[in-house]
């Protein structure tokens, strides 16, 4: 690769064993230490600090203020090597924080085309997914996992190991402290379950017949008084097994916090 290739600039602090792409940028007063890896084309703002074990793909941006790949916030880390792995075509907004795993050998994941946005955090042994939206100040609790296509609302606090399910949405500024069932939309307080999020279905052209399927899995599981064991019996005897449905089974029978109902 020709250093030509980059953009750095002057104020910038690059370690010489970290490892950019072609056209990566990196702009005034940021850091990017030596166990650093970036894909190509992605731009890196002002004032951030990219550290640790820290994979970023390609075609990430990353605006001011950003801290990727720092400690994580977990009195058990004691500097063992842990690491953070960042796909492709992700925005990272200001003042967001993304801390790696922790426990060795450990990572935290995030897929491909995200949003997260202003002052977010995504803490230690995180997975999220494809095309998730975490509006401003979300902060993540260790392990959660945030499945594909999922949105998150403006402030919301996410307990540590809990499930947001793909294409579900939480309303801003609700705590979530138990699994959110995939396609569904959360919100109130205490936080509950509204329905299907039909809106962000319609937008992802899930067809008629799909979403009146989740409607009557919906109430299956929400409104009808069944244990958790009946609903998965019923949803697994009643209904076709679409995709839809197989999934819907598999995070119900794999939740350990419970579910948000």
């Amino acid at each position: 690769m020709s250093v030509s290739t980059l953009k750095i600039h002057p104020t910038a602090i690059v370690d010489p064993q970290a490892r950019l792409g072609e056209g990566v940028t990196v702009g005034p007063y940021s850091i990017i230490d030596a166990h650093v890896i970036i894909g190509e084309g992605t731009a890196i703002g002002a004032h951030c600090v990219v550290t640790g074990r820290t994979l970023l793909g390609r075609r990430n941006r990353l605006f001011t203020g950003a801290v990727v790949g720092s400690e994580p916030q977990d009195v058990k880390y004691h500097g063992e090597e842990t690491y953070l792995e960042i796909g492709d075509e992700n925005v990272i907004r200001e003042y967001t924080t993304i801390n790696p795993g922790t426990g060795e050998g450990s990572k935290t994941v995030i897929g491909n085309d995200n949003w997260i946005m202003i002052q977010a955090h995504v803490g230690h042994n995180c997975v999220i997914g494809d095309h998730v939206k975490l509006a401003n100040g979300v902060m993540l609790g260790g392990h959660a996992v945030i499945e594909d296509n999922a949105t998150v609302g403006g402030g919301t606090p996410v307990h540590q190991f809990v499930r947001i399910g793909k294409y579900a949405m939480v309303g801003g500024g609700f705590r979530v402290v138990q699994d959110i069932v995939p396609f569904m939309m959360a919100g109130d307080e205490p936080l509950r379950i509204y329905g299907p999020n039909q809106v962000g279905l319609e937008r992802s052209r899930f067809s008629k017949d799909a979403i009146d399927l989740l409607k009557k899995a919906h109430k299956v599981i929400f409104r009808q008084n069944l244990t958790l064991k009946e609903a998965l019996q019923a949803l697994s005897t009643d209904f076709p097994p679409t995709e839809e449905i197989k999934h819907l089974i598999r995070f119900l029978g794999a939740s350990t916090r419970g579910l948000v109902r």
